[in-house]
Protein backbone atom coordinates (compact mmCIF):
# COMPACT_ATOMS: atom_id res chain seq x y z
CA UNK A 1 0.00 0.00 0.00
CA UNK A 2 2.66 2.69 -1.64
CA UNK A 3 0.11 5.68 -0.29
CA UNK A 4 -1.00 4.22 2.82
CA UNK A 5 -2.74 7.31 4.82
CA UNK A 6 -2.14 9.92 2.21
CA UNK A 7 -4.90 12.47 1.39
CA UNK A 8 -4.60 13.03 -2.67
CA UNK A 9 -6.38 15.88 -4.56
CA UNK A 10 -7.18 14.68 -8.16
CA UNK A 11 -8.30 17.55 -10.76
CA UNK A 12 -11.11 16.48 -13.30
CA UNK A 13 -11.40 12.87 -11.97
CA UNK A 14 -15.19 12.52 -12.76
CA UNK A 15 -14.00 10.73 -15.73
CA UNK A 16 -11.00 9.43 -17.95
CA UNK A 17 -7.58 9.81 -17.03
CA UNK A 18 -8.35 11.77 -13.88
CA UNK A 19 -10.87 8.90 -12.62
CA UNK A 20 -8.46 6.03 -13.40
CA UNK A 21 -5.96 8.22 -11.54
CA UNK A 22 -7.90 8.52 -8.61
CA UNK A 23 -9.04 4.65 -8.63
CA UNK A 24 -5.21 3.79 -8.74
CA UNK A 25 -4.34 5.86 -5.64
CA UNK A 26 -7.15 4.60 -4.05
CA UNK A 27 -6.36 1.35 -4.71
CA UNK A 28 -3.15 2.12 -3.23
CA UNK A 29 -4.47 3.10 0.08
CA UNK A 30 -4.83 6.98 -0.44
CA UNK A 31 -8.13 8.82 0.37
CA UNK A 32 -8.81 10.91 -2.83
CA UNK A 33 -11.05 13.92 -3.02
CA UNK A 34 -12.21 13.91 -6.11
CA UNK A 35 -12.54 17.38 -7.66
CA UNK A 36 -14.51 18.19 -10.96
CA UNK A 37 -16.59 20.63 -12.69
CA UNK A 38 -18.92 17.60 -12.71
CA UNK A 39 -19.99 17.43 -9.83
CA UNK A 40 -22.95 14.65 -10.42
CA UNK A 41 -19.47 12.34 -12.17
CA UNK A 42 -17.48 13.10 -9.13
CA UNK A 43 -20.01 12.01 -6.99
CA UNK A 44 -20.37 8.65 -9.08
CA UNK A 45 -16.79 8.16 -9.04
CA UNK A 46 -16.37 9.26 -5.06
CA UNK A 47 -19.14 6.80 -4.23
CA UNK A 48 -17.19 3.97 -5.82
CA UNK A 49 -14.24 4.37 -3.61
CA UNK A 50 -13.39 3.59 0.33
CA UNK A 51 -13.14 7.20 2.13
CA UNK A 52 -13.72 9.36 -1.10
CA UNK A 53 -14.56 12.94 -1.01
CA UNK A 54 -16.47 14.93 -4.16
CA UNK A 55 -16.07 18.37 -4.79
CA UNK A 56 -17.55 20.53 -7.67
CA UNK A 57 -14.96 22.82 -8.62
CA UNK A 58 -13.92 25.01 -11.33
CA UNK A 59 -10.20 24.96 -11.60
CA UNK A 60 -10.03 28.53 -13.57
CA UNK A 61 -11.83 30.34 -10.08
CA UNK A 62 -9.35 30.80 -7.32
CA UNK A 63 -12.89 30.96 -5.03
CA UNK A 64 -13.52 27.71 -6.07
CA UNK A 65 -10.54 26.10 -5.45
CA UNK A 66 -9.68 27.55 -2.27
CA UNK A 67 -13.12 26.46 -0.65
CA UNK A 68 -11.76 22.40 -2.48
CA UNK A 69 -8.90 22.47 -0.89
CA UNK A 70 -10.80 23.78 1.97
CA UNK A 71 -12.63 21.06 2.01
CA UNK A 72 -9.74 18.49 1.57
CA UNK A 73 -8.41 19.91 5.00
CA UNK A 74 -11.76 20.22 7.16
CA UNK A 75 -12.44 16.35 6.10
CA UNK A 76 -8.92 14.79 6.06
CA UNK A 77 -7.10 17.13 7.80
CA UNK A 78 -4.33 17.98 5.49
CA UNK A 79 -2.99 17.20 1.53
CA UNK A 80 0.10 14.76 0.52
CA UNK A 81 -0.40 14.72 -2.81
CA UNK A 82 -2.19 17.16 -5.70
CA UNK A 83 -2.51 15.69 -9.58
CA UNK A 84 -3.57 18.60 -11.39
CA UNK A 85 -5.72 16.90 -14.32
CA UNK A 86 -8.74 19.22 -15.63
CA UNK A 87 -8.26 20.40 -18.71
CA UNK A 88 -10.08 21.57 -21.82
CA UNK A 89 -9.01 19.48 -25.30
CA UNK A 90 -10.08 21.65 -28.08
CA UNK A 91 -9.89 20.36 -31.63
CA UNK A 92 -9.72 23.98 -33.31
CA UNK A 93 -8.05 25.28 -36.37
CA UNK A 94 -5.75 28.19 -35.91
CA UNK A 95 -7.58 30.27 -38.56
CA UNK A 96 -10.74 29.81 -35.84
CA UNK A 97 -9.15 30.63 -32.44
CA UNK A 98 -9.46 34.14 -31.45
CA UNK A 99 -8.50 35.85 -28.23
CA UNK A 100 -11.61 34.38 -26.18
CA UNK A 101 -10.99 31.07 -27.04
CA UNK A 102 -7.42 31.28 -26.48
CA UNK A 103 -7.95 32.38 -22.64
CA UNK A 104 -10.62 30.21 -22.56
CA UNK A 105 -8.09 26.68 -22.76
CA UNK A 106 -5.28 28.66 -20.81
CA UNK A 107 -7.80 29.45 -17.69
CA UNK A 108 -8.32 25.96 -17.28
CA UNK A 109 -4.74 24.07 -18.69
CA UNK A 110 -2.65 26.71 -17.17
CA UNK A 111 -4.08 29.00 -14.90
CA UNK A 112 -6.02 26.15 -12.90
CA UNK A 113 -2.85 24.41 -12.00
CA UNK A 114 -0.92 27.58 -11.19
CA UNK A 115 -4.52 27.81 -8.44
CA UNK A 116 -4.52 24.50 -7.30
CA UNK A 117 -0.61 24.61 -6.58
CA UNK A 118 -0.44 27.78 -4.89
CA UNK A 119 -3.93 26.76 -2.54
CA UNK A 120 -2.07 23.33 -1.58
CA UNK A 121 1.33 24.83 -1.03
CA UNK A 122 1.16 26.41 2.11
CA UNK A 123 -0.40 23.03 3.62
CA UNK A 124 2.39 20.64 2.31
CA UNK A 125 5.11 23.52 3.22
CA UNK A 126 4.10 23.37 6.85
CA UNK A 127 4.36 19.38 6.63
CA UNK A 128 7.51 19.14 5.33
CA UNK A 129 5.96 17.23 2.36
CA UNK A 130 4.24 17.15 -0.96
CA UNK A 131 3.83 15.50 -4.25
CA UNK A 132 2.56 17.54 -7.19
CA UNK A 133 1.90 15.96 -10.42
CA UNK A 134 1.05 17.84 -13.19
CA UNK A 135 -0.92 15.92 -16.35
CA UNK A 136 0.96 17.44 -19.77
CA UNK A 137 0.42 15.96 -22.93
CA UNK A 138 2.82 14.51 -25.91
CA UNK A 139 1.44 16.80 -28.06
CA UNK A 140 4.16 19.67 -26.73
CA UNK A 141 6.98 17.42 -28.18
CA UNK A 142 4.96 16.75 -31.14
CA UNK A 143 3.32 20.12 -31.81
CA UNK A 144 0.28 18.29 -33.48
CA UNK A 145 -2.36 20.56 -35.55
CA UNK A 146 -5.13 22.22 -34.81
CA UNK A 147 -4.11 22.12 -31.05
CA UNK A 148 -1.85 25.71 -30.82
CA UNK A 149 -3.95 27.17 -28.03
CA UNK A 150 -3.70 23.23 -25.98
CA UNK A 151 -0.23 22.67 -27.03
CA UNK A 152 0.64 26.49 -25.98
CA UNK A 153 -1.38 25.52 -22.16
CA UNK A 154 0.79 22.13 -21.95
CA UNK A 155 3.91 23.74 -22.85
CA UNK A 156 3.65 26.07 -20.04
CA UNK A 157 2.33 23.43 -17.49
CA UNK A 158 6.14 21.84 -18.60
CA UNK A 159 7.75 25.17 -17.91
CA UNK A 160 5.54 25.60 -14.50
CA UNK A 161 6.48 22.17 -13.42
CA UNK A 162 10.29 22.62 -13.63
CA UNK A 163 10.23 26.35 -11.87
CA UNK A 164 7.90 24.83 -9.24
CA UNK A 165 10.25 22.18 -8.29
CA UNK A 166 13.05 24.25 -7.95
CA UNK A 167 10.89 26.69 -5.63
CA UNK A 168 9.85 24.07 -3.68
CA UNK A 169 12.08 21.15 -3.30
CA UNK A 170 13.53 22.81 -0.24
CA UNK A 171 10.46 22.71 1.34
CA UNK A 172 10.54 18.91 0.86
CA UNK A 173 7.87 18.80 -1.78
CA UNK A 174 8.58 17.44 -5.10
CA UNK A 175 6.57 18.71 -8.25
CA UNK A 176 6.52 16.57 -11.78
CA UNK A 177 4.89 15.78 -14.82
CA UNK A 178 3.20 13.28 -17.08
CA UNK A 179 2.34 13.24 -20.60
CA UNK A 180 0.59 11.13 -22.17
CA UNK A 181 -0.36 10.25 -25.49
CA UNK A 182 -3.77 9.73 -27.05
CA UNK A 183 -6.19 8.04 -24.80
CA UNK A 184 -8.82 5.99 -25.41
CA UNK A 185 -11.18 8.05 -22.85
CA UNK A 186 -15.02 8.97 -23.13
CA UNK A 187 -14.14 12.65 -24.05
CA UNK A 188 -11.85 11.13 -26.89
CA UNK A 189 -13.97 8.96 -28.38
CA UNK A 190 -16.32 11.58 -28.66
CA UNK A 191 -14.36 14.10 -29.74
CA UNK A 192 -12.73 14.64 -33.45
CA UNK A 193 -9.27 13.31 -31.76
CA UNK A 194 -11.18 9.45 -32.05
CA UNK A 195 -10.66 9.66 -35.80
CA UNK A 196 -6.85 9.91 -35.24
CA UNK A 197 -6.29 6.83 -33.26
CA UNK A 198 -5.30 4.47 -36.02
CA UNK A 199 -2.62 6.79 -37.70
CA UNK A 200 -1.23 7.67 -33.68
CA UNK A 201 -1.07 4.16 -33.71
CA UNK A 202 0.97 3.35 -36.69
CA UNK A 203 3.74 5.88 -34.96
CA UNK A 204 3.44 4.32 -32.30
CA UNK A 205 6.33 1.66 -30.67
CA UNK A 206 3.73 -0.05 -28.84
CA UNK A 207 0.85 -0.85 -31.59
CA UNK A 208 -2.49 -0.53 -29.44
CA UNK A 209 -4.69 2.27 -27.93
CA UNK A 210 -3.34 3.67 -25.41
CA UNK A 211 -5.80 3.86 -21.86
CA UNK A 212 -6.74 5.48 -18.97
CA UNK A 213 -5.12 2.98 -16.70
CA UNK A 214 -2.11 2.95 -18.94
CA UNK A 215 -1.59 6.76 -17.29
CA UNK A 216 -2.42 5.97 -13.72
CA UNK A 217 0.99 3.54 -12.84
CA UNK A 218 2.85 6.96 -13.85
CA UNK A 219 1.29 9.10 -11.81
CA UNK A 220 1.11 6.34 -8.94
CA UNK A 221 4.58 6.19 -9.11
CA UNK A 222 5.59 10.11 -8.79
CA UNK A 223 3.36 10.47 -6.30
CA UNK A 224 4.71 7.73 -4.00
CA UNK A 225 7.70 7.77 -1.70
CA UNK A 226 9.64 6.04 -4.25
CA UNK A 227 9.89 8.99 -6.29
CA UNK A 228 11.34 10.79 -3.71
CA UNK A 229 14.40 11.89 -5.45
CA UNK A 230 12.52 12.68 -8.55
CA UNK A 231 11.70 16.25 -9.45
CA UNK A 232 11.33 19.00 -12.27
CA UNK A 233 11.28 15.99 -14.42
CA UNK A 234 8.38 15.23 -17.39
CA UNK A 235 7.64 11.71 -17.91
CA UNK A 236 5.84 10.63 -21.41
CA UNK A 237 3.65 7.50 -21.34
CA UNK A 238 2.84 7.44 -25.01
CA UNK A 239 3.85 3.93 -26.05
CA UNK A 240 7.08 5.32 -27.54
CA UNK A 241 4.93 7.81 -30.26
CA UNK A 242 7.40 10.42 -29.57
CA UNK A 243 10.81 8.96 -28.71
CA UNK A 244 13.38 11.35 -27.00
Amino acid sequence: MKHKNRIAIVTGSAQGIGAAIARKLSSEGASVVIADINGEGAAEVAASLPDALAVTVDTSSEDQVNAMVDACIGRFGKVDILVNNAAIVPFTEWDDIDFAEWRRIMSVNLDGVFLTSRSVYPHMRDAAYGRIVNIASNVFVAGTPNLAHYVASKGGVVGFTRALATELGKYGITVNAVAPGLTETEGTIASPHAEAFDFVQSLQAIPRRGLATDIAPAVAFLTSEEAAWVTGSLLVVDGGHTRH
